[in-house]
């Protein structure tokens, strides 16, 4: 009997995120994940499960969302002070 897991895997970018799901065999990684999604070509700065930095060896378990991030545009402090000042005009 083959065991399977359904898993998600999101690319993080500054339009926003695209997801996608997929089923894997159970004992699938996170680098297994990633080389099955569309996103396959992706250089992410770092790759995450729920927010938490993962390496690709990672054992996955069914409902995980891999998350591939990119690198901050703009510091997120810049960003603030500029919509505030946008704001008071």
């Amino acid at each position: 009997m083959d065991c399977r897991i359904q898993v998600e895997v999101a690319l993080a970018s500054d339009a926003g995120a695209t997801c996608v799901e997929l089923e894997l065999t159970a004992g699938a990684t996170v680098g297994d994940a990633i080389a099955a999604s569309p996103f396959a070509g992706a250089q992410p700065a770092a790759i995450a499960i729920y927010g938490e930095l993962v390496a690709a060896g990672r054992q996955l378990r069914d409902g995980e969302r891999v998350e591939l991030l990119q690198n901050l545009v703009v510091d997120p402090k810049t960003a603030r002070r500029r919509r505030a000042q946008a704001s008071e005009d």
